[in-house]
């Protein structure tokens, strides 16, 4: 079953998320915590929405995303930040099922884009994400600015 999330999966969710950055090899950069998630989610003013997919009263796989903005469309779009399945149920539909219901959000809300990044080795979700349609962005390269990078720049 695909739904939104409710305040009682959220430390469901911080171990999805945990996962999934162990499988981008990242581990050593995951610091959020449910104490951190949970106002984000469900407090006054969300600023990050999930939807998960529940098998057998669990947790199997979540959809991390936030609202954006295009200056180019006039509208908003949805940015998703993290997709993830755990591996005994990939294969299974559950990820296409989480992206149709971002869709879902972004037809209903009269959203004109659903994106995201992909780690540029991750193969085999890159053709998982072709399989679907989704093309990409060529022209366009990420730029972060994060830690002692982004204190240094901010004075």
């Amino acid at each position: 079953m695909i739904r939104r999330a409710r305040e009682s999966d959220v430390d469901q969710i911080v171990a999805l998320c945990r996962e999934l950055a162990e499988y981008e090899q990242a581990p050593e950069h995951f610091k959020m915590t449910a104490e951190q998630l949970r106002p984000a989610l469900f407090g006054e003013a969300p600023s990050v929405f999930c939807h998960v997919a529940e098998v057998d009263g669990g947790l199997a796989g979540c959809a991390v995303w936030f609202r954006s903005f295009s200056t180019w469309t006039g509208t908003h779009g949805i940015h998703l930040e993290d997709l993830y399945v755990r591996p005994q149920h990939r294969g299974t539909g559950l990820g296409k099922q989480l992206l149709v219901a971002l869709a879902r959000e972004c037809v209903r809300a009269g959203y004109q884009r659903l994106e995201w990044a992909v780690l540029d080795w991750n193969e085999p979700t890159i053709e998982f994400y072709r399989r679907l349609g989704a093309t990409h962005v060529d022209d366009w390269m990420t730029f972060r600015l994060d830690g002692d990078a982004l204190t240094t720049f901010a004075s």
